[in-house]
């Protein structure tokens, strides 16, 4: 079955490149993308993950803000009824930013599942995701394995 995620750029944030190499690459590696562009507010997010059933949030920045952004987004997840969404950010996320380490803890006690920098492969986010969303890496792979009696 193909896992629905939601792909977007949150806030004032106009940066496109980036989302539409993850739009390609999500694709390709078989899950259903619904891409939400940039400029994207918090409500369009949870609008999107609620209409599409979505098993995952991937959420891009690129200008810095994402702190600003991000303010009380588990929480409107949370009043959707969306606490078993997983949830990525990944990007620039802070102006300045010096140690990662210190923005992924910032991030993950926001309530991000995952946190990844300006620098990860996208590959490397889709097998986090399939480890994540608990998906077999490929069709084929499923298509080998048998069953016996």
């Amino acid at each position: 079955m193909t896992k629905t995620v939601i792909l977007g750029v949150i806030g004032s944030d106009a940066h496109v490149v980036g989302i539409t190499i993850l739009e390609q690459a999500f694709d390709a590696a078989g899950f259903d993308v619904v891409n939400l562009g940039v400029q994207t507010s918090q409500e369009e997010f949870i609008d999107a993950a609620t209409e599409h059933d979505a098993e995952a949030v991937l959420v891009s920045s690129l200008y810095g803000h994402a702190k600003q952004d991000c303010q009380g987004f588990h929480q409107r997840i949370v009043d959707a009824g969306l606490e078993d969404v997983t949830t990525y950010i990944g990007g620039n996320l802070a102006v300045g930013q010096d140690d990662f380490e210190e923005t992924r803890t910032f991030f993950r006690e926001m309530g991000f599942d995952r946190v990844f920098d300006s620098e990860t492969d996208p590959e490397d986010a889709i097998e986090a995701l399939r480890a994540d969303l608990d998906m077999r890496s490929s069709e084929s792979e499923q298509e080998s394995q048998t069953v016996s009696a």
